[in-house]
């Protein structure tokens, strides 16, 4: 089973690519101080000529650039870590053929799991750029999971009629309560048109129930079973979890974690007494798992290059070349998003269960508490934490913990209560409800039972 880990065709062309770009001297490569891009030149050097296994010393230092690119790339912003992201997923892929090479002599699963987890975190946590690497490190990861895990590519789900994540709820918890929102969120009757969209519905929320019904991942490919989740995935995969149910607590961390265990976590019958909360948030789980991709429709409607709201004036999009961020949200009961607002426009779509949702208008900033950007003092004037560039992971945050009840909180923040409730909205969604908003509008979301929702930034 082993004797054929990966094709040697396979690892040939990748290596040969490896070496090409090496030898062009890539700028974001090259640019890297020391000599890591020496170090990836001489483990394809040493694949190349069929060293196997490849030696301790070149395993070594091929660790050691992954751990030099990734203290970089943690504490250097996104846009000027490419150099280090790129160095970052070439010496992961390299790492892991040195590890499919030893595979070709071994059954080791524990080292095939070790070799896909590798190749995951070069897409988790430097995004696989290069010409080529997201494509390589997907054909990598499949090659192992079949010939070391037993894996076999699924062509079909009829098999997939297995249980999934939620069974009916309780009648009494059917709509709750939000005592923070004066307003529901409003439904349109119908999809609207892409010329009615933006001359008439695009600088308020609305929601259009069920216009997601038809994706495939509500039907033939349903993303409620974790049968087919799995099978999407294939064994050995990990992704980011948050662990803790808010991210303004002391005790909220994140982590790598097993796919296979995440899932597990989230089934109804796993008793989460005592446990914390386990959250799958803003994670790009479609470009990891790119079948799901096919799973989903983009609305037309992210492609109207609608201009900057009046109430929003310093809006964007996105700058990747599509101008748009695909995010997903899987995570249990309980689990919620603090208030907080994004500098995009976002359709929301509800994939499975039900979520709760509110939200609250960019001129309610003031009244909002958001956090003070590292350089403020108690003393700062209040801002609208969408703009924010200094330190956008908190102080784009609400202190507020707008799903509280009223009696008692009154006290401590009584500006929220006087002057953001007046004009919040809520709702909660169900699953095939499609929800917009604009950029900078304040948003929490929580979730009434296991949730798998995909946000569309544009």
């Amino acid at each position: 089973m082993a004797a054929s880990v990966a094709p040697p065709s396979l690892l040939a062309v990748s290596l040969h690519t490896l070496q090409h770009d090496l030898a062009s001297n890539i700028p974001e490569i090259q640019s890297c101080p020391g000599e890591p891009a020496g170090t990836l030149q001489h483990a394809v050097t040493k694949l190349t000529d069929g060293e196997l296994p490849l030696d301790e010393d070149t395993c070594l230092g091929l660790e050691h650039v992954i751990n030099l690119a990734y203290d970089k790339m943690a504490s250097s912003p996104r846009q000027s870590s490419t150099s280090w992201r790129r160095l970052y997923t070439d010496a992961c892929i390299l790492r892991s053929l040195a590890d499919i090479r030893s595979l070709l002599l071994t059954e080791d699963v524990q080292l095939a799991r070790s070799c896909i987890a590798r190749l995951d975190h070069a897409i988790v946590i430097a995004g696989a750029p290069g010409e080529c690497r997201l494509d390589l490190i997907h054909i990598l990861i499949t090659q192992v999971q079949c010939r070391c895990l037993g894996f076999q590519v699924v062509t079909s789900s009829s098999h997939m009629v297995q249980p999934v994540f939620n069974s009916t709820m309780p009648e009494e918890q059917l709509l709750p309560i939000v005592e923070s929102a004066s307003e529901s969120v409003p439904r349109l009757q119908a999809p609207p048109s892409l010329t009615a969209f933006i001359s008439q519905y695009s600088r308020h929320p609305f929601i259009i129930p069920a216009f997601i019904s038809d994706w495939p991942a509500m039907t033939q490919h349903p993303w409620e079973s974790p049968a087919y989740l799995r099978s999407v995935s294939g064994p050995g995969r990990v992704v980011p979890i948050e662990v803790g149910s808010d991210y303004r607590n002391d005790d909220w961390t994140q982590q790598m974690m097993s796919w296979d265990n995440f899932l597990d976590a989230l089934q109804p019958n796993r008793s989460q007494k005592g446990q914390p909360i386990l959250y799958l948030a803003q994670h790009n789980l479609l470009t990891q798992f790119p079948q799901l991709r096919d799973d989903i429709v983009v609305p037309d409607y992210v492609y109207a290059s609608l201009s900057a709201p009046d109430d929003y004036p310093q809006y964007c999009p996105p700058g990747n070349d599509d101008e748009l961020i695909i995010n997903a949200w899987l995570g249990p009961a309980g689990a919620v998003s603090p208030a907080h607002t994004d500098p995009f426009y976002n359709f929301y779509a509800q994939v499975v269960g039900r979520k709760t949702v509110w939200l609250a208008p960019p001129d309610a900033s003031p009244s909002m508490y958001p956090y003070p950007p590292p350089s403020s003092t108690a003393h700062d004037s209040p801002h609208n934490p969408a703009a924010n560039n200094t330190s956008p992971s908190m102080s784009n945050t609400s202190q507020v913990d707008v799903f509280q009840s009223r009696a008692g909180a009154e006290e401590t923040r009584p500006m929220f209560w006087s002057d953001a409730v007046p004009r919040a909205l809520a709702v909660t969604l169900e699953p095939g409800d499609l929800l917009f908003f604009p950029p900078g509008w304040w948003h929490a979301m929580r979730s009434e039972e296991t949730s798998f929702s995909v946000s569309m930034w544009f």
